[in-house]
């Protein structure tokens, strides 16, 4: 007997009955986004290593630890992409969109890869939503960006969520910060986890992303950004919770919020779920401005605001709502075994005319048609046989229980959405 092959750990199927929940979340952010004016944008799952070495950061775990790199037979070093906004502003810059149009608003899903330690909603291929906000430096543009993820957590249904912001200031600001933060650490290295020890030589604002309770206490204490920002970076983060005040958005300033990637400057911003299912990885999503990448990476000097939110996490948290996302057919036919040819013709020209029908290619006992029927969770069952045939009449069953409703097999879809919706009924298991 041949040895069963598994799946690639960390790398996970997603089967009918739950795949629903994806599309949902999937749907729900392409019609939102839609309405905020932000266009779809597809990247390759597979970049040159140096875009992320670039914009990501060398010095940061992505790079360093987690990526998926390889050599490919031309001799390139490439790398699955480890998160979405790189990949965009490197098609951006590609594609010289800044001469197109002033300012350029996108959005992106799929999987993303790295290798990690597996927690909670997060896998070594993992899906995001995110979006890109190019040309706007105003902080009226980091607003409407936080605004529609309120929206879209909204839209889902999703309730108890923070928004947390905070302002890492710029190239001016920053250094000043920075050093202060060095010299603070320094003086509790040794209360630091062996991680942090090293992000401390190599890049200093990890340590404040850690989460070691030993090293968030450290980190509580420890001197505060927002002390550290010049007049311009003050009245850009001033402004902002201004206008998110104006849009009615509630937000917490945290202080210790840096993200875990280099590219960020002045804005980011986190939404963090309150609820147990998600236990210590309780980051839904989160982003922030990064005005300097475009540059960085040999492109138009453009800012840019952008956030990435875990579909995996998302998806576990309507998961625990307890809602139904599975779609129940509108019909289920049962046919004897004179009239399975015109079951099926039957079924196909329903479909055409836009009903979902269930029907059992395999045929058998109309009693183990109807078992199925229930098991599918069909609103209406209808039996097709010689009589029916015969006559261009047959009934519908509602499957939730009530009276059957005479029906012509000419008129069969019309009467199945005149029919008023019913309960969902539970397929069985």
């Amino acid at each position: 007997m041949s040895q069963k092959i598994n799946g690639v750990k960390g790398m996970n199927d997603l089967l009918p009955g739950e795949i629903e929940v994806w599309q949902f979340v999937e749907s729900t952010a392409r019609t939102l986004f839609g309405r905020f004016g932000y266009g779809e944008v597809r990247t390759p799952m597979v970049e040159d290593t140096a875009l992320f070495v670039r914009s990501v950061g060398e010095e940061t775990d992505i790079v360093g630890k987690e990526m998926y790199t390889f050599e490919d037979k031309g001799g390139r070093s490439l790398s699955l992409r480890p998160e979405g906004t790189a990949p965009a502003a490197r098609a951006y810059i590609e594609h010289s969109v800044n001469n197109q149009e002033p300012v350029s608003r996108w959005f992106y899903t799929g999987p993303m890869f790295r290798y990690e330690r597996m927690q909670t909603g997060r896998y070594r291929q993992f899906y995001q939503i995110g979006a890109e906000a190019y040309g706007a430096k105003e902080p009226a543009q980091d607003a409407e960006l936080m605004d529609m993820v309120v929206q879209f957590l909204e839209a889902l249904g999703l309730q108890e969520v923070t928004l947390n912001i905070n302002s890492l200031g710029d190239e001016n600001c920053r250094p000043a910060y920075h050093a202060k933060l060095v010299d603070y650490l320094k003086s509790h290295r040794e209360e630091l986890c062996g991680d942090c020890q090293q992000r401390l030589e190599r890049n200093p604002l990890r340590v404040l992303d850690c989460k070691n309770e030993k090293c968030q206490a450290v980190a509580a204490a420890g001197p505060n950004v927002l002390e550290f920002l010049c007049e311009p970076c003050r009245t850009h983060f001033t402004d902002l919770q201004r206008k998110l005040g104006a849009l009615g958005v509630r937000y917490v300033v945290n202080h210790r919020l840096v993200r875990g990637l280099d590219y960020y400057t002045r804005t980011v911003f986190e939404f963090i779920a309150a609820h147990p299912a998600l236990r210590t990885a309780s980051t839904v999503g989160g982003g922030g401005r990064y005005d300097k990448m475009m540059k960085g990476l040999g492109g138009p000097d453009v800012p840019a605001v952008g956030f990435a939110m875990g579909l995996d996490r998302l998806v576990l948290l309507l998961k625990e709502s307890g809602k139904t996302f599975i779609q129940r057919p509108d019909l289920f036919i049962a046919v004897d075994e004179t009239s399975h040819d015109e079951g099926l013709k039957l079924a196909s020209r329903l479909r055409r005319e836009g009903l979902k029908v269930d029907f059992d290619t395999r045929g058998g006992s109309l009693k183990s048609q109807m078992k199925r029927a229930d098991k599918s969770g069909a609103r209406f069952t209808l039996v097709l046989g010689e009589q029916e045939r015969t006559s261009g009449q047959a009934k519908l069953k509602p499957m939730a229980g009530g009276d059957s409703v005479p029906v012509a097999l000419d008129n069969v879809a019309a009467t199945v959405r005149a029919q008023p919706e019913a309960p969902a009924q539970a397929p069985v298991s």
